[in-house]
């Protein structure tokens, strides 16, 4: 199998100047403009079921007809090169000629949710509906919070200039920012990768370099958190929308009492993360942890692992699973659909990006580490998911954010298992270490970056701004809540806020931690049971067709059941107290 390390852009055009590019342009603008002119002044679907599923189905073939490719491409584009200014001024360019285009759907939805709620369910008992019940169950759920379609337009139209830009203005500043390592200037985003693998000094040195370079851009940063905060608050006012979090949770289909649950028990128990700390502490053998030993190393781990080598181990892993997610895995490969190394300008960090109609691609920034082999299996987890669900018709082809982030980690603990055979029983309690390392990230602290958020944006609604110093008092507070008296914190620690980029996704954050402990309770049933992989399986091939409480109940799992994150817990608390038991032992 050939390894492409690069993405492959022909998979979407030959090349910038390709032809194309202009022509999907055009043809989306003239499908959009056709549905709009067909049903604009049409009426029958607001009160005839057969109406509505002629109109509905339309809507469907549009939505797999008109992709957004031409702005796929260019947002890709600039991920991997946020210095290239005409790629910058192409993928506004295009974005706000995709948000023109989707205006033009606006009253569909908006009609749809001024039906009367008789009617409503009229239509959702409908067998000739049947298909499209979930899809019409939502906008009719969330059309309270409808405005007029003059004033959807308004907010849609400056969603970039009020937010867009100002995030991808940062992100454009951040990405360009390089900071001294042995003597060598290296990438802001390479910087944070490899902090946690160096000795003490050159760990703490290299994290006061980094944290130097974000409060040398908290200037912008300020401006910028302070702009997007106070344009969501005027969203949120306008719908009538009490609390910031809100909309996040609707979007993302949850159950907001199951997700404020989540918050309140993960709050509740940072005792056990105090507990950890505590332990990696003496581990470490320091007299206090820094911000900088939160992800350090507590050994060696000395294999450094190449991509090749990563992706023959995650393949071990799928091979158990099933054949088709070794081929979906070697597809991306060969086809040049994951770009694997860090540079200068790049997005750091990683992700997946998948649409309707458009080829999935994984952004990667791979040093070698142990970390690097988890962080590919998380993001094809992603990708594999993606590939799945597009079993389901395109309406229900995406997924929920709160789903995604369950098969990710879920993808992850298979390759951690293959991992742990490839090492010495020393290397196995820094593996069982650096496990529950990053539960604590994934659970703990995306509960206090939630809480965080929230504090902030209290913060900025009271008072109409806050300076970037309080913004880092803010988020040091919180830190300090889930770490713990074990971890001495620094003012300047508190402006690594600028770094991440999940805070101008507001209150996403507690994704990771919804899908971490699910995804714990789907594993361990899985090792006690391995047919169980067929109800793993029901959840990726739900696609977007059902909440993620629902879809998961079909799975065996109770999100509703006050005791189930509490339990998902405990399940690391038991691997923390493994973890004490086995460096008592050798200590």
């Amino acid at each position: 199998m050939k390894a492409h390390t690069a993405w492959n852009f022909s998979l979407l055009y030959k090349s910038e100047r390709d032809p194309q590019i202009l022509k999907d342009i055009e043809r989306i603008k003239k499908e959009y403009t056709a549905f709009e002119r067909k049903y604009r002044n049409k009426k029958d679907y607001l009160t005839s079921d057969t109406a509505l599923l002629r109109a509905l189905t339309d809507y469907e073939k549009l939505i797999t007809t008109a992709s957004g490719k031409p702005f796929h491409y260019w947002h890709l584009k600039l991920a991997l090169n946020s210095a290239d200014g005409d790629t910058e001024a192409k993928a506004t360019k295009y974005g706000t000629e995709l948000t023109v285009f989707e205006n033009k759907l606006l009253f569909f939805d908006l009609n749809l949710g001024k039906i009367s709620k008789a009617k409503q369910q009229q239509f959702l008992k409908s067998k000739k509906l049947a298909h499209f019940h979930y899809y019409l169950k939502k906008l009719f759920e969330n059309s309270k919070y409808n405005l007029t379609e003059s004033e959807e337009k308004i907010l849609n139209l400056k969603s970039l200039p009020s937010y867009g830009l100002w995030v991808q203005g940062f992100e454009k500043l951040l990405n360009k920012q390089t900071v001294l390592h042995n003597g060598k200037e290296i990438p802001i985003g390479e910087a944070q990768n490899i902090v946690a693998d160096l000795p003490v000094d050159e760990r703490r040195e290299l994290w006061r370099s980094i944290t130097e370079c974000f409060e040398r851009i908290s200037d912008f940063a300020e401006s910028e958190m302070n702009a997007i905060v106070l344009n969501k608050k005027i969203g949120d006012d306008l719908r009538k929308r009490k609390t910031p979090y809100e909309a996040t949770i609707a979007s993302y289909q949850n159950d907001p009492k199951v997700v404020l649950r989540l918050v309140e028990e993960v709050t509740k128990h940072f005792f056990i993360s105090h507990r950890f700390y505590e332990i990696k502490r003496k581990m470490l053998n320091l007299p206090h942890l820094e911000y900088a030993d939160r992800s350090a190393r507590v050994g060696t781990i000395s294999k450094k692992y190449s991509f090749e080598e990563a992706v023959a181990i995650f393949r071990k892993s799928l091979e158990k699973l099933d054949p088709k997610y070794r081929n979906i895995l070697d597809s991306f490969i060969e086809k040049g659909q994951i770009d694997v190394y860090p540079k200068q300008h790049k997005d750091t960090g990683a992700f997946c990006s998948s649409s309707v109609n458009i080829p999935t691609f994984v952004l990667l920034n791979h040093t070698g580490t142990f970390r690097s082999v988890t962080t590919l299996a998380h993001e094809m987890g992603h990708a594999i998911h993606a590939e799945i669900a597009k079993s389901q018709p395109p309406l229900y082809q995406g997924h929920s954010i709160a789903v995604a982030e369950t098969a990710s980690t879920f993808f992850e603990n298979f390759v951690f298992e293959e991992l742990l055979k490839t090492l010495s029983a020393e290397e196995q309690v820094i593996a069982l270490h650096d496990q529950i390392n990053d539960d604590i990230s994934t659970v703990f602290r995306q509960i206090a970056f939630f809480n965080f958020e929230k504090d902030l944006h209290a913060a900025i609604r009271e008072k109409g701004s806050i300076p970037k110093e309080e913004i880092a008092r803010l988020l040091n507070k919180q830190m300090t809540a889930y770490l713990g008296p074990a971890v001495k914190m620094h003012t300047q620690d508190g402006y690594f806020f600028v770094a991440v980029g999940h805070f101008r996704r507001f209150f996403y954050v507690y994704a990771y931690a919804f899908g971490q402990l699910i995804s714990r309770a789907l594993f361990q049933r899985y090792k006690s049971d391995p047919s169980y992989f067929e109800a793993v399986e029901k959840f990726m091939l739900a696609g977007e067709t059902d909440t993620p409480e629902n879809i998961f109940k079909k799975s065996g799992i109770n999100l509703r059941d006050p005791k189930f994150f509490k339990g998902g817990l405990k399940l690391i608390e038991g691997n923390i107290k493994r973890l004490e038991k086995l460096t008592d032992s050798t200590g």
